[in-house]
């Protein structure tokens, strides 16, 4: 498949590990969701919402970047788009209000209610780089794709992504800027590695960068870091190269997808980086010890399990679940191998 569509879904629960398809288990029902939205003010006008992806807390959140001109950074899932638009009522922002709707990449857990919010906001501008906006015109492969995945699952993990009006598009290439209004605007940087329609996105008064996954997957209860590396578009050295794009914007703040906001920049990258490489590495001896793409999934598990908190012995259950959910090691692990198979 020439654009790479068939794991645009996303990591939840275990992506598609690439050809040989090995994945995590996803749950077999989403638990129940609170009525009221979950709002965090971050200041400078910026607010984290937890889009409850699935109906479970702290998965994926979405920001509003309220002033004369409100911008949506991410819409979350299909599902999330009444929770998103409940939580933008609540913070004042009506149907005509909102200015633009703008996604990090097109996957699913990130850009899947993009068709609905559209819909709801029916003035907004919906802004995605230039290798993903046929997607969310046309979301038809993309959908077929994610149904070979993840099969029932996929309707109460991530729903159905409607279309987009294409009139309503707005690609970027791989620079490009948003106006939020007052003199404030939102700086595109492409950022491949992760996913090859992934942007990251600085804004020109907080110096709040939103790294979508190309930073990874933040757990703040523990301060954990985990590679986002599912396939088919993983490349370590690109993966590499955007971080380093991330540290020259000198941010003030990373602002995670999966979940929230954290301040100690230089660590953070630095430490992105060194998660990606060690699992690049380890993957590597696994292949060269011979083993398969499972029992390789099952080594690299096990051999980077002490790198995090969350994981450890003794440590909250529920966000150790959570962590998996959220960067399942049989979807990183497969994005490598897979990367791998074609760098080797």
């Amino acid at each position: 498949m020439p654009d790479n569509t068939a794991t645009t879904a996303g990591k939840f629960a275990g992506d598609s590990s690439g050809p040989a398809g090995s994945r995590d288990a996803p749950p077999s029902a989403p638990p129940e969701t609170s009525a009221a939205p979950d709002i965090t003010d971050l200041g400078n006008d910026v607010f984290q919402i937890d889009t409850r992806m699935a109906g479970y807390a702290g998965i994926t959140a979405g920001y509003l970047i309220r002033g004369s001109r409100p911008c949506l950074v991410e819409t979350g899932t299909a599902p999330s788009a009444p929770i998103v638009r409940d939580a933008l009522a609540s913070l004042g922002v009506a149907a005509d209000d909102l200015a633009t709707v703008v996604v990090t990449h097109i996957h699913l857990d990130h850009a899947g209610g993009a068709g609905d919010v559209a819909a709801m906001y029916p003035t907004a501008e919906v802004v995605v780089h230039q290798k993903g906006a046929r997607h969310l015109a046309d979301p038809s492969r993309l959908m077929a794709s994610a149904r070979q995945v993840y099969g029932d699952a996929l309707d109460f993990l991530f729903g159905t992504l409607a279309p987009v009006p294409a009139d309503r598009i707005r690609a970027l290439d791989d620079t490009g800027s948003v106006d939020l209004g007052g003199g404030r605007r939102l700086d595109s940087h492409y950022s491949p590695g992760h996913a090859r329609h992934h942007v990251g996105l600085i804004d020109s008064l907080s110096g709040d960068l939103y790294v979508g996954d190309a930073a990874g997957v933040y757990i703040p209860d523990t301060e954990d870091l985990r590679p986002a590396t599912p396939p088919p578009d993983f490349d370590l050295a690109i993966a590499l190269d955007s971080l380093r794009k991330f540290a020259a914007l000198q941010p003030t703040r990373l602002l995670f997808s999966h979940y929230g906001p954290a301040s100690n920049v230089p660590e953070i990258l630095d430490r992105s980086a060194e998660e990606i490489t060690v699992w690049v590495e380890q993957t590597r001896a696994a292949r060269a010890a011979g083993l398969d793409l499972d029992h390789a999934v099952a080594r690299v598990r096990d051999r980077t399990r002490s790198r995090y908190a969350s994981l450890a012995d003794g440590a909250d259950p529920e966000v150790a679940a959570k962590f998996e959910r959220i960067s399942g090691a049989a979807a990183n692990v497969g994005g490598i191998w897979y990367w791998l198979d074609k760098a080797e």
